[in-house]
């Protein structure tokens, strides 16, 4: 079962867009803010369940375009956006993406991290953007995901394959740890703060998430840097976020 399937399933459970995400969404897009998005044409490859497709949208965008690979990962982002009317959501494949300058930013969040082919897919991003446009990846990072690739990446060489009603049933025995632990010990670590104003429920949507793919790509800072700048971009700036992940950005 493919990973596209896998996070479908995912989707289907965990639907709904929170007014959490907002957060989440402005850390992964750093440096832009809100009024960079304003009158702008957005292209969202990947979009899950809409969600960084929903964002721009209340900031004002012109126009977004947001794909999946997978049917009923489309049909629950249309639900989540049925109400812009100026947002379109399709059946899409990131390596294979149709428009050409078109768009003024790209963005592929949590994405490319788990594509067999990362670089090939970054090649169809700048190719979609408009010349000046920008092209806006976050990815996981090496640096401060150790315990992650020493623990879960075995974990996960099991649970990738398992059935998705057994890996959301073990999920919850790894999230009420995970729960407990930011909601009643005291951390400066960013990435825990900000798990610490979540509920469990969505907690237990971030542990599930990370136990479902069979790819997951971690880069260092000069790894990801370089992924923008073998795609042809220019102008590229790479910004920590979490101390576990990098927002990486450049020009066309």
């Amino acid at each position: 079962m493919s990973s596209e399937v896998r996070f479908s399933y995912e989707w289907q459970r965990y639907p709904e867009i929170l007014p959490e995400y907002q957060m989440q969404f402005l850390k992964w897009v750093y440096p832009l803010t809100p009024s960079d998005f304003k009158n702008k044409t957005i292209l969202d490859a990947g979009c899950g369940t809409g969600r960084n497709s929903y964002w721009p949208l209340i900031y004002g965008a012109k126009k977004v375009l947001a794909f999946d690979y997978d049917k009923r990962t489309v049909a629950v982002a249309k639900k989540n956006l049925v109400s812009f009317k100026n947002c379109l959501v399709r059946f899409g494949n990131i390596y294979a993406i149709p428009e050409s300058n078109r768009f003024d930013i790209s963005h592929a969040i949590g994405v490319i991290q788990h594509l067999e082919y990362p670089q090939a897919a970054l090649y169809q991003l700048v190719k979609a953007t408009k010349k000046g446009g920008s092209v806006l990846v976050w990815v996981l990072a090496k640096e401060g995901n150790g315990w992650i690739i020493r623990f879960f990446s075995p974990v996960r060489f099991l649970t990738s394959r398992a059935p998705l009603s057994l890996v959301n049933l073990l999920a919850y025995f790894f999230t009420l740890p995970l729960y407990l632990y930011t909601h009643w010990h005291p951390t400066k670590h960013p990435y825990f703060v900000q798990l610490s104003n979540f509920r469990f429920s969505h907690l237990h949507s971030i542990v599930f998430d990370h136990l479902l793919p069979k790819i997951v790509n971690f880069w260092n800072k000069q790894e990801a840097i370089n992924l923008l700048k073998d795609a042809g971009l220019t102008n590229v700036k790479i910004f920590r976020v979490n101390d576990n992940s990098w927002t990486v950005v450049g020009k066309k």
